[in-house]
C-alpha cells in the first residue's frame, strides 16, 4: 500500500453531515440532547427530577470511547485487548462514539446512580427501554415536521445558538472539488428535512449545487453493510419517502438505500471499472469503519480530540462574547480529556506486584490507525492545502501516529512507551 494519501487521486468525495461538514457548538448542544432525553424520562416515565438539573462539573463524565453494560449499570473504559469484541456482539453493552451520543452517557450514569439508591443497589437495571423511547420521541422521522420533543424545536428556533456555518474557506474547498471533476455526496442518517436546514444554515440556500448525490435517512452503518434487497434506496416527495427503486440510475437526492447500488451508479457517473472513493465521517462505528470495511474506500476520521488536545487546553475556537454560558461556566469541552476518566486515546494499566503502570493505547485508538486514512480535526484544517497535497496515511508500514494530521495528540507524541495489548 502507498504511504500517502492525496484527494487529487480520488474520483469521489463522500461527506458525513453532523459533526464533518456541519460543526455545531458542543456545550450548548450538549445540553440541548441531554434535557430532551432528561426532560422525557422525567414527564413521561417519572424518573426523579433531579436529573434535569446539570452542574458543569457533571461534564467532566462524558469521554468517548465509553462503553455502558446495559444490566448492570457501568461504565467502562477499553484497552486495546480485544475483550470488548467477545461481548460487544451479545448485544449487552453500548457503545459510544461520537457527540451525539455522549450526552446520553451522562444521562445513563445519573439514571444509574439514582435508581441504585431507590432500589438499593439490586441488579439487573432496566431502564434502557425507556432511553429508547426517549430516542424514539425525539428523534423519530416525523419528529422535526411535528415539532415533536424538545431538541428539533429549539434548533429550528435558533439555530445560531447550536450551529457553526461553514467556514468561508471550507466552502471554496468544496466548489475547489467540484471544478476539479470530483463528484461530491452527502451521506447522512439524518432525515431530509433536518439535513436541509443544516445545509442552509452551514452552507446557504443553494447548498444542492454543490453535491450530485445526497442520501439522507441512510441508517448507517447498514447503508454499508446490507444487501441492495435489505436497503434499497427511496424516492422522497415532499420529505416523504415513496417508492423503492431497484437500482439507481442518474445522481439525485434519495432515502436509505445501500453503498452496492450507489457504487455502480458511481461507475456509470466516472466512467471507471473501480473509481476511488473517500469518504468523510466522525463515527468510527456509523462512518469509518463500514466504509473502510465493506466498501473499501478511503476514509478521513474527524477527530475534535485533535482540537482540544494543544498543550492540553481547549482550544479557543470563536471570540468569548459569542461562547455558550457552559464553556463560560467551565464546563469541561466534550473534546478535551476527561479527569475521571483520563485521554481518549491511551490508558493507564496497573502493574503487577512492584512493576509499573504502563501506558496502553485505547481500543478507540487502535480503531483509529485500522480503518482511518487519516484523521483531522475539521474540514477547515485542511481546507487551504491544495488537492494534490500528500497526506501520510495510517499503514501497518507506518508508525500508529503517522495518519494524524497536521499533528498527532500530545498524550501520543511519547509513542515508544506504549504498547499494544
Amino acid at each position: 500500500m502507498a504511504q500517502h494519501f492525496s484527494l487529487a487521486a480520488c474520483d469521489v468525495v463522500g461527506f458525513d453531515l453532523d459533526h464533518t461538514l456541519c460543526c455545531y457548538n458542543l456545550p450548548e448542544s450538549a445540553r440541548l440532547i441531554y434535557n430532551s432525553f432528561a426532560q422525557f424520562l422525567v414527564k413521561e416515565k417519572g424518573y426523579d427530577k433531579g436529573l434535569l438539573t446539570v452542574t458543569p462539573e457533571d461534564w467532566d463524565f462524558c469521554c468517548k470511547g465509553l462503553a455502558l453494560d446495559l444490566e448492570d449499570g457501568n461504565f467502562i473504559k477499553l484497552a486495546d485487548n480485544g475483550t470488548f469484541k467477545i461481548v460487544f456482539f451479545l448485544g449487552k453493552y453500548y457503545f459510544y462514539d461520537n457527540y451525539f451520543d455522549l450526552p446520553g452517557a451522562l444521562l445513563c450514569a445519573r439514571v444509574v446512580d439514582s435508581l441504585t439508591k431507590q432500589n438499593n443497589g439490586q441488579k439487573p437495571f432496566d431502564f434502557w427501554k425507556d432511553i429508547v423511547a426517549g430516542i424514539q420521541h425525539n428523534y423519530k422521522m416525523s419528529a422535526f415536521k411535528e415539532n415533536c420533543g424538545i431538541y428539533f424545536p429549539e434548533i429550528k428556533r435558533d439555530p445560531g445558538k447550536y450551529l457553526h456555518t461553514c467556514p468561508e474557506s471550507v466552502k471554496k474547498w468544496l466548489r475547489q472539488l467540484k471544478n476539479a471533476g470530483k463528484i461530491l455526496m452527502l451521506i447522512t442518517s439524518s432525515h431530509s428535512d433536518y439535513c436541509r436546514l443544516l445545509c442552509q444554515y452551514i452552507l446557504g440556500n443553494d447548498f444542492e449545487d454543490l453535491f450530485d448525490i445526497v442520501i439522507t435517512n441512510a441508517l448507517k452503518p447498514g447503508f454499508f453493510s446490507h444487501l441492495p434487497s435489505q436497503r434499497p434506496f427511496r424516492t422522497l416527495e415532499n420529505d416523504e419517502e415513496r417508492e423503492a427503486l431497484p437500482f439507481l440510475d442518474k445522481p439525485g437526492w434519495y432515502s436509505q438505500g445501500n453503498a452496492v447500488h450507489l457504487y455502480e451508479l458511481l461507475k456509470k457517473m466516472t466512467g471507471k471499472p473501480e473509481p476511488k472513493v473517500v469518504y468523510f465521517g466522525d463515527s468510527m462505528h456509523s462512518d469509518i469503519f463500514p466504509a473502510c470495511h465493506y466498501s473499501n474506500w478511503e476514509t478521513v476520521l474527524i477527530l475534535e480530540e485533535l482540537r482540544g488536545d494543544k498543550d492540553g487546553k481547549p482550544e479557543e475556537s470563536e471570540p468569548e462574547e459569542k461562547k455558550g454560558k457552559y464553556e463560560g461556566s467551565k464546563a469541561k469541552p466534550l473534546n478535551t480529556s476527561s479527569k475521571k476518566w483520563g485521554s481518549f486515546f491511551i490508558d493507564s494499566v496497573s502493574g503487577l506486584e512492584n512493576r509499573e503502570d504502563s501506558l496502553v493505547y485505547t481500543w478507540s485508538c487502535k480503531r483509529i490507525s485500522a480503518y482511518s486514512t487519516i484523521a483531522i480535526p475539521s474540514i477547515e484544517a485542511i481546507a487551504e492545502l491544495p488537492l494534490d497535497y500528500k497526506f501520510t496515511r495510517f499503514s501497518s508500514n507506518n508508525s500508529k501516529t503517522a495518519g494524524y494530521y497536521p499533528n498527532p495528540p500530545l498524550v501520543l507524541s511519547n509513542a515508544g512507551k506504549l504498547t499494544a495489548k
